[in-house]
């Protein structure tokens, strides 16, 4: 029998499949069961079958291990910590254990580390700033594995669960706050380009420059990669122009944390010369000197949706094609800025 558009879930046994890949049962079983002694080649083969005919685990075979799994691409800064602490809250209640993975920078885990979620079983999957490709969608979904990505870098894809923030809201309230202050030249530092997040923050950013009637200076617009360094070193150049910004929009509190000491080694203000807004609201933006202006970006109860949301599709009590959520966020403001120097 082969796969078709009207084929419904279950209509073909294991030794049907196998039939069709051209291996043993076993060899079917082995690949369900998230063994690693089969050959890759052989692997994709029944993996795409196993799709195709929208195959699932039996209740009996799909005991789960009573383990959430919370990948990062990067893993390495007080931003982490907050998601680690919604995913654990969330875990802890339900009586589950959390296994923390990173990526090692890259946007989507390697192959290994699919397998060993498939063997493990989960009862879900909770990606962030991260993604799958294609055969590793397969993969969970032939274990009846869910998985929700949270702060998507990419197009995570309309069947695909996600948790976001109102990244756009949160760069136009920056900028929006510091034109009222009167600041007409208004750097940014965003983060990576490729990332979704990111990209929005700037272009609410640049509304409302545009919506003030300001004019938009690329000049000005540089991307970072949300860490300290970044700000550090792009503060340094925009803070030595001629023509230099009066306030900076930093695109994440770690950012504006670098911009700070590079505003210190240049003998600059907060905020009587430069304004700095972040954003996350990171518990650091309330101790550092001055206190920095931020956008709350609500990142415990982000984690928090992300893991019940993915324990909901675990139980199959909601449906996940299409599920997209994003949580408000919201201007902090405190003592990084001010009027423009006159």
């Amino acid at each position: 029998m082969k796969p078709g558009k009207s084929a419904e879930p279950q209509t073909a046994t294991l030794a049907e499949i196998a039939r069709e890949a051209g291996v043993s049962a076993p060899t079917v079983s082995k690949v369900l069961n998230g063994r690693a002694d089969v050959a890759p080649a052989t692997r994709s083969r029944v993996e795409e079958l196993l799709h195709a005919y929208g195959y699932r685990r039996r209740r009996a075979e799909a005991s789960r291990s009573p383990l959430i799994d919370l990948v990062f691409h990067e893993l390495e800064s007080a931003w982490a910590m907050e998601v680690i602490r919604g995913v654990e809250n969330v875990a802890r209640e339900a009586g589950l254990s959390v296994v923390l993975s990173e990526s090692a920078g890259r946007l989507t885990p390697g192959r290994t580390w699919a397998d060993q979620v498939a063997a493990r079983r989960p009862h879900g999957v909770v990606l962030v700033l991260s993604g799958l490709d294609g055969s590793q969608r397969a993969l969970l979904n032939s274990r009846s594995i869910p998985f929700v990505v949270m702060d998507p870098a990419g197009d995570p894809g309309v069947d695909v669960p996600s948790i976001g923030a109102t990244n756009w809201q949160g760069g136009l309230a920056a900028t929006r706050h510091l034109v009222e202050l009167g600041h007409t030249r208004i750097g940014a530092i965003s983060g990576p380009s490729r990332m979704m997040c990111s990209r929005a923050r700037v272009d609410g950013y640049r509304a409302a420059l545009e919506t003030a009637g300001l004019p938009v200076d690329p000049s000005l617009i540089v991307a970072g990669d949300f860490h300290h360094e970044a700000g550090y070193r792009i503060g340094l150049d925009l803070l030595r122009r001629p023509d230099r910004p009066t306030a900076v929009f930093a695109g994440n509190d770690l950012q504006a944390l670098g911009l700070y000491e590079a505003a210190r080694e240049l003998g600059l203000r907060i905020p009587e010369d430069l304004s700095v807004v972040g954003f996350d609201d990171l518990p650091v933006a309330r101790w550092v000197g001055p206190p920095l202006t931020t956008v709350r970006q609500p990142l415990t109860e982000m984690a928090e949706a992300a893991a019940k949301l993915v324990l909901d599709l675990s139980r199959q009590e909601r449906p996940s094609a299409g599920t997209r959520m994003e949580l408000a966020t919201s201007l902090v403001v405190r003592s990084s800025t001010g009027a423009p120097p006159a």
